[in-house]
């Protein structure tokens, strides 16, 4: 598989329930920057994020942008995404790989020391370390927020790339690259944006003047 650019993953809105204006957004969100698009859909019905989940990919892939799926292994098989990015109570990883195959992305959430070991031992391709910050978009089930200590002493733990995600902003995003992630996911930020391209674009300088990407 080729190298895969996390360094500003799209997670897409599911509180819009409008389809213009959410493909709006996402091609926007394509459009200023964002290096990888992970679909979200946790209160629509199945048919409706595999609709989704088809003009997405279309979406994705003319900007030459892959598209995983957040946790439905069945709709990432269904239109062929570029991988699924699962949490830990979830189809374990063993069973997501030997249904997506080698090739495919596949994202675990880790939001401590020994999820991040067993990352490690499984080979994930990248782990979400999830929330870093506080965060209103995920308000059920959510660990304690991790901070920069947090991703501080996971980034030791695991040799691939580490995607921060949870109160993502402008103001913080910095600070997350500069302590060892290789990307942010933002949802909010952009999706709220009164102009969601020119946020992305900001949020990719800002990326950029990091040094993470040459």
């Amino acid at each position: 598989m080729h190298k895969v650019d996390y360094s500003l993953m799209y997670v897409t809105d599911d509180s819009i329930a409008d389809d213009t204006a959410f493909f709006k957004i996402l091609e926007d969100a394509l459009k200023g920057g964002a290096s990888i698009v992970q679909l979200r859909e946790k209160s629509g019905n199945t048919r409706s994020f595999y609709n989704r989940a088809l003009k997405a990919k279309t979406l994705c892939h003319a900007h030459r942008i892959p598209l995983i799926i957040n946790d439905r292994i069945d709709i990432a098989l269904a239109v062929d995404a570029d991988g699924v990015h699962i949490g830990q109570t979830d189809m374990p990883y063993s069973k997501a790989r030997a249904l997506l195959g080698a090739t495919k992305i596949i994202g675990l959430s880790v939001s401590n020391k020994k999820q991040a070991i067993e990352a490690e031992n499984l080979k994930v391709n990248y782990i979400g370390i999830s929330p870093i910050f506080n965060t209103s978009t995920k308000k059920s089930d959510l660990a304690p927020s991790l901070g920069i200590e947090g991703l501080k002493m996971i980034r030791p733990l695991f040799s691939q790339p580490i995607v921060c995600i949870g109160g993502i902003h402008r103001k913080n995003v910095a600070d997350i690259i500069k302590n060892g992630a290789d990307g942010v996911a933002i949802i909010s930020a952009i999706s709220k944006a009164e102009y969601p391209k020119k946020e992305t674009k900001h949020l990719k300088e800002i990326i950029c003047q990091t040094g993470l990407i040459k």
